[in-house]
């Protein structure tokens, strides 16, 4: 748990409990900021007393797999967020971000520990004059880091999607190892466009006369937000679409492999066809030309390499081996 209180956008009190959180909300000059990890019902249920949020949004915040959202209340507001990451493996690991935006106070709740809110914190520290905004700075702070990690994952999506096609169309033979690279990125995929997407409702409706969040000084930043949500939401779209080429393309070329190796399998089988036909004439139980001779042997062998040379050039000037 980590407290900080503003006051004028200068922090003057850092680490007090939470209890004393309602003695620093009645004043309109300071701005109170906590942060929770993984906090259970009961400690949820006492920020609700302290602040007087409502309840369906502190039972959201115990739901797993929330949509990112705002809903706006009569005394706050109730965002959820996602901050992203991938873990070793390279699968993409969400992790949840509740937010509380009251007049003077914001609280963050983290899903858990792989959220960097340090880094949040020193953005804020790196502010200056802007944290007077109080709420509207801080919040601005924690949605541009988000929003920032998101771009960088984005540029990283399209990073391996450009591997991607440099492979399919490389001379690398392993395709098995490229089908499950081309598998495991669309997932990434699909998971990150379900949180990227919804972004844009939730920066676009903080804009909102009801809302009364951004400020005029803040606006300029917030604007800025906004153009970086949709141009991942943008980004993602054009990215899943190539994914889905990528796909379609490796079938493609999977198919056109397998016709080229039964075309040249049927040539050969063509061409071995002849002399198999002609030894077994010479193998019959009945007499034949030159049965016996030796010039029949030579006869015979010579019919057979003329015939698999014939075969074999013009089997190769129609480009079927």
């Amino acid at each position: 748990m980590r407290t900080r209180l503003y006051r004028n956008g200068v922090v003057v009190k850092q680490g007090f409990p939470i209890d004393d959180v309602s003695d620093y909300v009645c004043d309109d000059d300071c701005v109170v900021w906590f942060d929770l990890c993984a906090p259970t019902p009961a400690e949820l249920g006492a920020i609700g007393e302290e602040l007087g949020l409502h309840e369906l949004a502190v039972e959201d915040v115990l739901m797993d797999h929330q949509r990112p959202k705002l809903d706006v209340y009569d005394s706050h507001l109730f965002i959820t967020v996602y901050g992203v990451r991938v873990d070793e493996e390279g699968t993409l690991q969400p992790v949840e971000i509740d937010v509380f935006a009251t007049a003077n106070a914001l609280v963050t709740v983290r899903q858990n520990d792989g959220f960097d809110i340090d880094a949040v914190v020193a953005r804020w520290d790196a502010g200056g004059g802007l944290a007077k905004n109080g709420v509207s700075f801080l919040l601005h702070g924690l949605l541009d880091y988000v929003v920032d990690g998101h771009f960088d994952l984005v540029q990283s999506l399209d990073g391996q999607v450009e591997e991607l096609e440099d492979a399919l169309f490389g001379d690398s033979g392993n395709h098995r190892e490229l089908q499950r690279r081309t598998f495991a990125l669309r997932k990434n995929m699909v998971r990150f466009r379900k949180i990227a997407l919804p972004m844009r409702e939730v920066v676009t409706a903080l804009y909102r006369r009801d809302v009364h969040v951004v400020t005029a000084e803040m606006a300029p930043y917030y604007q800025d937000v906004h153009d970086h949500v949709l141009r991942v939401a943008d980004w993602v779209d054009s990215l899943r679409e190539l994914v889905s080429n990528l796909r379609e393309t490796h079938l493609a070329q999977q198919g056109f492999r397998l016709n080229e190796i039964m075309k040249r399998l049927t040539g050969w089988a063509a061409i071995i066809a002849v002399p198999t036909a002609i030894t077994g004439f010479y193998g019959q139980n009945v007499p034949y030309p030159g049965e016996g001779q030796p010039w029949g042997f030579w006869v015979s062998s010579l019919v057979v390499a003329a015939a698999s040379i014939a075969l074999y050039t013009v089997f190769k000037k129609k480009d079927w081996l």
